[in-house]
């Protein structure tokens, strides 16, 4: 067994405080079961809603979801649509659950580019639920690109342009450091999520498609990461 993290922050214990996760696969989990691609994504918002309600067993501080990316807009136009009226479904149905279980929202991206009406219910339901002890951060019209680009410009602004000064500027600048980042679906890559903060954080690959994806899985990544070794360049 692994001794855990070896840096200086606190986090020795080996205990995962953040986890993002890239929800992958929505798709192929419908198309192998012949339905349509939105039947896909709503079980998917099932997925979401079985973690935000575990969050507090799994002793996480901060969980982030990779919910929409930039890219996501070269989609057709209909699942987009389908998209969007979910997420105004999630929101308005969830929120009660997100006060419920303590949770706080945070919003990263360029969320304020989305539809008015969106973006008035994403500023209510942060203000509903500002007061919670656990975070669930959703990257909604995001980039890890665009982030660091928009994090550069404003340390340049300021005067300063250095690692410590462009991270203050993050959309992630309140979180945790991230400890572990998951995705589904098989596929290995992290189609621009969260690059900056990715460079020392573990990661794990898994097969199960999103929509399968239940908190026992968490569980699982959780007591693997708690087994490695995190060695931040050293040795």
């Amino acid at each position: 067994m692994g001794e855990g993290p070896t840096d200086t922050d606190g986090r020795g214990d080996g205990r995962a405080r953040h986890v993002a996760i890239i929800m992958d696969g929505n798709g192929r989990w419908a198309k192998k079961r012949a339905m349509p691609r939105s039947v896909g994504h709503q079980r998917g918002v099932e997925a979401v809603r079985r973690l935000v309600r575990g969050l507090g067993p799994m002793g996480l501080d901060c969980l982030t979801l990779y919910a929409f990316s930039s890219e996501n807009w070269k989609r057709s136009e209909d699942e987009v649509d389908d998209l969007m009226n979910l997420m105004r479904k999630f929101i308005k149905s969830d929120l009660p659950d997100f006060v419920a279980n303590d949770v706080k929202l945070k919003i990263i991206g360029d969320w304020q580019g989305l539809a008015p009406d969106i973006v008035a219910m994403l500023e209510d339901a942060l203000a509903q639920t500002a007061d919670g002890s656990k975070t669930l951060a959703v990257a909604l019209n995001y980039g890890g690109q665009d982030e660091i680009a928009r994090a550069a410009a404003k340390a340049a602004a300021a005067g300063e342009i250095t690692a410590s000064a462009i991270e203050a500027q993050l959309d992630t600048n309140d979180l945790p450091p991230l400890d572990l980042l998951i995705r589904t679906s098989g596929e290995i890559r992290l189609s621009n999520f969260l690059l900056w903060q990715a460079a020392y954080a573990e990661m794990l690959f898994i097969d199960t498609l999103w929509p399968d994806f239940k908190p026992e899985h968490l569980a699982q990544a959780l007591n693997d990461f708690a087994r490695r070794e995190r060695r931040y360049g050293g040795r």
